[in-house]
């Protein structure tokens, strides 16, 4: 936060952290001041609509925009002006992910710039491995069952998620769970080597101190509502940053982020694991079923 209070900037964030952190400052500042959003609207020339997205961080920010609500808001200070004028800058530039944008739909754009900041992800996936631990054989695979895909897009989107994976990589990592239904194991994607390819990477995988793979067997699955698919819940170290239920579907996603939808998931999610085998269970399961392949 500026102001006195530190830095909005989180680690290993990107446009999308720095859009939501931004126009969640200009909200409170707005608050603050005891102006109401349509009358904010009216001094940039915009909707409600327009200043909406500017605060949820929907949208990218115009220089001129975010100058003339500071001034409204009666932000005077040089050195806090220019913190929030460089962040929004800093906002506008394109993320890493920007040439596989042709392939990738806004939707995933989104949680993919979430995901980057993430300090936890943890997630249940009943049907596939979940993409960051996903070998680019499998990848091709499961992304080849898309409805009219052409192979370059296959290619395009393959690429999207091994070049996604770097996340997992160095140091400064999330904490990364998952809890994989058991029939992920046995829901053969391409050929026999292509899911020992898949099994042995999750087992190696699973040796970094940060990753945690859980199976939830067959005769365990039936005593958690999960509601049939897969989730994904992501926290972040900023308190700026609420926490993200990710939803997604064949041809969309929902991000839910309100503290009673986000508790709910907390609470599927935290009884997946109790149910589940436990890691050390888990690594014997995985390794029997890629043995008998």
């Amino acid at each position: 936060m500026v102001g006195g209070h530190g830095s909005l900037r989180p680690r290993n964030s990107g446009p999308t952290v720095l859009r939501i952190l931004v126009g969640g400052q200009i909200r409170r500042l707005r608050e603050a001041a005891g102006i109401s959003r349509e009358a904010a609207a009216e001094v940039i020339r915009g909707s409600e609509a327009k200043m909406s997205r500017i605060e949820t961080g929907r949208t990218g920010f115009k220089q001129r925009d975010i100058v003339d609500l500071l001034s409204l808001y009666g932000v005077t200070d040089d050195a806090e002006r220019e913190a929030v004028l460089q962040l929004a800058r800093q906002a506008n530039e394109p993320g890493w992910w920007q040439p596989y944008s042709d392939s990738m739909p806004g939707w995933l754009e989104l949680y993919v710039g979430l995901e980057q900041a993430a300090a936890v992800i943890r997630c249940y996936e009943p049907q596939f491995v979940p993409g960051l631990l996903q070998t680019e054989g499998y990848a091709k695979s499961v992304i080849g069952l898309g409805p009219g895909d052409s192979s370059e897009q296959v290619g395009q989107r393959v690429a999207l998620r091994m070049r996604r994976q770097q996340l997992m990589e160095g140091t400064d990592v999330p904490d990364f769970w998952v809890v994989l239904d058991e029939a992920v194991l046995h829901r053969n994607m391409g050929d026999p080597a292509v899911m020992r390819e898949q099994l042995d990477h999750i087992l190696e995988a699973v040796r970094r101190p940060r990753v945690t793979v859980q199976v939830l067997p067959f005769d365990r699955s039936g005593q958690v509502a999960t509601g049939g698919g897969p989730f994904s819940l992501l926290r972040f170290a900023e308190p700026e940053l609420p926490d993200v239920v990710y939803l997604e579907q064949l041809t969309s996603a929902m991000y839910l982020d309100r503290r009673e939808d986000v508790e709910s998931y907390l609470e599927v999610i935290d009884r997946l694991g109790a149910t589940a085998l436990t890691p050390r269970q888990s690594i014997a399961m995985i390794t029997e079923v890629r043995d008998a392949l």
